[in-house]
């Protein structure tokens, strides 16, 4: 990665950015007020993401609290990413793909080796097969996390579909080249990514898909904001972490 840095004051300006290669993971820490764009740079990207109050690492994203709340079972613009404590730790403002998902979770070392072989970091140095499980529990131990403190993950650019039985099936080239995604941060969160594959992903070669970051200053949340009025339940997690931001505790 290389990434290039830079202190613009105006809203919508660009912080930082830098692009994740394929099969690779990375950690930062967003703050309230930023907003992460996400670009799949070739097509087929697969971002998996997994979020944690850095102030309270036991607060975590609740992917069924995201999914109820909201009446779907797919994200996409307007819809938030909601906390364990029915906060709100970004929301998604802009979207060119309209489907992401958020049920079925990370490859794992055995997974990979049955659909593509095992290729060792000895052998083939950073062409070798990571997995997405480890590649987070890499990024957990950073802060003091194990796996236990894995959570239910994103998989931004992804899509699957349900059959009769209800069978999930992967929809390949669900997202294209250029297509992107933008988070705005309503808190200080951590963030975890991978671009390892998805684990339904049928592809007869290890998917290698790179994803460019930028980070960027948020406009300021109106009143008639898109995410905050898509649902009657995303007002009231905007109003948790006001009184989550005043230092104040709401019990219901």
């Amino acid at each position: 990665m290389t990434g290039s840095l830079n202190d613009p004051a105006k809203s919508g300006s660009v912080l930082y950015e830098d692009t994740l290669p394929g099969a690779c993971h990375w950690s930062m820490r967003m703050r309230r007020g930023t907003s992460l764009e996400l670009t799949d740079v070739e097509g087929g990207a697969n971002i998996g993401m997994l979020l944690y109050n850095p102030e309270n690492l036991l607060e975590r994203y609740n992917a069924p609290d995201t999914l109820k709340c909201q009446h779907t079972f797919k994200l996409t613009r307007g819809n938030c990413l909601y906390s364990d404590m029915g906060r709100i730790f970004c929301s998604i403002v802009e979207d060119d793909v309209g489907w992401h998902e958020t049920v079925c979770g990370n490859t794992t070392r055995a997974m990979v080796q049955a659909k593509w072989g095992e290729k060792t970091y000895q052998d083939f140095r950073n062409d070798w097969s990571q997995n997405g499980s480890d590649s987070f529990l890499v990024e957990l131990a950073k802060y003091g996390l194990g796996k236990r403190d894995m959570a239910a993950n994103l998989n931004l650019f992804s899509a699957v579909s349900a059959d009769e039985q209800g069978k999930l099936r992967f929809i390949e080239n669900n997202s294209s080249a250029g297509d992107s995604i933008q988070l705005r941060f309503e808190m200080d969160t951590l963030v975890l990514l991978h671009t390892c594959p998805h684990p339904l992903n049928p592809a007869p070669e290890y998917p290698r898909k790179p994803v460019h970051y930028r980070i960027l200053r948020s406009y300021p949340v109106t009143e008639d904001d898109f995410c905050m009025n898509l649902r009657a339940e995303n007002r009231r997690g905007f109003m948790n972490n006001t009184i989550y931001h005043l230092g104040a505790c709401r019990h219901d």
